[in-house]
């Protein structure tokens, strides 16, 4: 998948680096280039006094150069604050266990993301969902560093179980609003129109698909051989013989159904980010610092 980063290796605790592809907007104080002018902040540029009546803020050299002595202050970019989000997939098919834990995987990518964000001011929220929304693991923005990483605790203890992720459309209303950065992580085996709802649902955000996935899951299909497959959503068990053509039919349409997930991701908004056996805050800041 194109300009996607495989995690390897274990979390070191290190920052997640973030930058929103808009300029946020908002009036508490914080680390992020805002739309408005005004208070402390990196200058912008020097206006007439008229449109800026602010005596604090005049700007005697360029005052002293203009041939029509006009009075001229100085503007600065607003730096303010915004909220992080976690939308989380628990429908059963994340209750997969291969080389890695999948809810493990989930827990410490939310920890670091509560972490880096309530450090530099921002707001962390967390939502997670099957067919609904999981409310005792909901956790409204919240710039309290503690109350940021319990929520994000929680939910590596969490028991995936529902039949579906549909719960992630009533997600899409709740945070709906001002923009916001927004982590949406499952392992994506959605039906297409689902997919289709839920990024659009999300598109006005600066939304990160995570990609939940296993080296194992190819890995274990044998060229030869019985293999019992189970639906972890409920529909039981099979027996089937695998055999090399069949082995590369399943293949091919995985790798499709990747190439599906990364269209619509750049669609509407960023390429996923994949993460397999380990979490490296590193490799998820070199892909949202490189788009």
């Amino acid at each position: 998948m194109s300009g996607e980063d495989e995690a390897a290796g274990e979390g070191t605790g290190a920052d997640i680096v973030y930058l929103p592809r808009w300029r946020a907007r908002g009036s508490h104080p914080g680390a992020h280039r805002g739309r408005d002018a005004g208070g402390p902040g990196t200058f912008k540029d020097q206006v007439s006094f008229l449109r800026l009546p602010d005596a604090r803020r005049l700007d005697l050299r360029a005052t002293l150069r203009d041939p029509f002595e006009g009075v001229h202050v100085r503007r600065f970019e607003a730096r303010v604050a915004m909220e992080v989000w976690a939308l989380v997939d628990l429908s059963a098919s994340m209750r997969f266990r291969g080389l890695g834990d999948r809810m493990a995987l989930a827990g410490a990518l939310c920890e670091s993301l509560a972490a880096s964000a309530t450090r530099i001011g921002d707001g962390f929220g967390l939502i997670a969902c099957d067919s609904g929304i999981r409310e005792e693991l909901y956790r409204p923005a919240t710039r309290r560093r503690a109350a940021a990483s319990a929520a994000a605790s929680r939910l590596g203890a969490a028991v995936p179980s529902g039949p579906s992720a549909a719960g992630l459309l009533a997600a899409a209303a709740r945070i709906a609003g001002r923009p916001k950065l927004v982590f949406l992580v499952s392992d994506f085996r959605w039906p297409a129109p689902l997919m289709e709802q839920v990024f659009s649902g999300l598109a006005f955000h600066d939304l990160v698909p995570v990609l939940l996935a296993d080296p194992a899951e190819a890995e274990a299909l044998p060229d030869w051989g019985l293999i019992e497959l189970e639906d972890l959503e409920g529909a039981g068990t099979r027996l089937v013989l695998m055999r090399p053509a069949l082995r590369r039919r399943w293949l091919a349409r995985e790798a499709e159904r990747m190439a599906a997930l990364g269209r619509l991701a750049r669609r509407h908004g960023r390429a996923p980010f994949r993460l397999a056996a380990g979490f490296d805050p590193a490799a998820l800041s070199r892909h949202l610092l490189g788009g």
